[in-house]
């Protein structure tokens, strides 16, 4: 039993790690309609940069990050205004193949800046059981994971407090709830997407770091943004709580199928399994569970 809930755990301490990719894609789709393709390049970006300024420049960590979350939130200004404002009501699909193209040019970009090699990230956090969950539960525990979920939690909370208390955030909320009307009261729109490009910038450091840490600073970074797609399919598009229970649903259900249905069907299910399981949601519930129910009349 100690074994199921050490996996359970775990599972549950990735699947926040993985909310939090996802909130970078429901933040630019919540407000403005675009599925952020780029997701996965710009936290592959913000890692490598981070790297890149310690490895070429000698920073030191804590003087790293600030500095790449200067150039997170400018690099999510100049897409704002260099890509996207530029498409303003043209098609859905054209907006998506640009964020498709910027994929591409910031992966390019970040290797073209530092290098292509697989870099090592190291954060002042111990990969290590933690020692008072062993000793009281006999659970291993990693201490990087909880960490990471907690940095991930006060995250979560900040957006949170953004959205609900502050000026900027009703305006967000009155954006996401319909552009006319927002722009007919006052409320500066393009300003808003340029604010929540650079706060999917900063989101997508923050992923790159953990991410990084655990796995190195490399091009699969990228791929981490398709482990979101399930999250989002389970929670919806456009809700941070959703992408908060799918990234926790997603977590726990991959590292419990990989354990125990993993070795009937000859092992390696861990990639594609959250796949499968937001497959058959998709045939219950195709809005996700904290996604906004659309209702086609013909």
């Amino acid at each position: 039993m100690n074994f199921f809930f050490e996996v359970l755990i775990g599972g549950l301490l990735s699947g926040v790690m993985y909310a939090l990719v996802a909130i970078g894609f429901v933040l630019i789709y919540k407000a403005s309609g675009v599925f952020n393709f780029a997701q996965g390049a710009m936290v592959f970006f913000a890692a490598l940069t981070c790297v890149g300024f310690m490895d070429k420049f000698g920073m030191p960590l804590w003087l790293a990050i600030p500095a790449t979350v200067v150039v997170m939130v400018l690099l999510g200004l100049c897409i704002e205004r260099v890509v996207l404002r530029p498409l303003v009501n043209q098609p859905e699909i054209t907006l998506f193949m640009a964020t498709i193209g910027l994929a591409f040019f910031l992966e390019g970009l970040a290797q073209l800046l530092w290098d292509s090699q697989v870099h090592q990230l190291v954060l002042p956090i111990e990969d290590v059981p933690l020692q008072s969950v062993l000793d009281r539960f006999n659970l291993v525990v990693s201490q990087f994971d909880v960490t990471a979920a907690a940095v991930c939690g006060v995250l979560v909370l900040l957006l949170a407090v953004l959205f609900a208390k502050t000026k900027v955030g009703r305006a967000l909320r009155a954006v996401a709830d319909d552009h006319q009307a927002a722009l007919a009261v006052g409320i500066p729109l393009q300003r808003i997407w340029a604010i929540l490009w650079a706060v999917a910038g900063v989101v997508a450091l923050v992923a790159g770091l953990l991410w990084g840490a655990r796995n190195g600073v490399q091009f699969a970074l990228t791929f981490i943004a398709l482990k979101a797609l399930p999250v989002l399919i389970l929670g919806g598009f456009t809700s941070v709580p959703g992408a908060i229970v799918g990234g926790l649903i997603i977590g726990a259900s991959e590292k419990l199928a990989e354990v125990y249905i993993g070795p009937l069907v000859g092992g390696g299910i861990e990639g594609w399994f959250p796949y499968v399981l937001a497959l058959l949601f998709l045939l219950v519930r195709p809005e996700g569970l904290f996604g906004e129910k659309i209702i086609r009349r013909i």
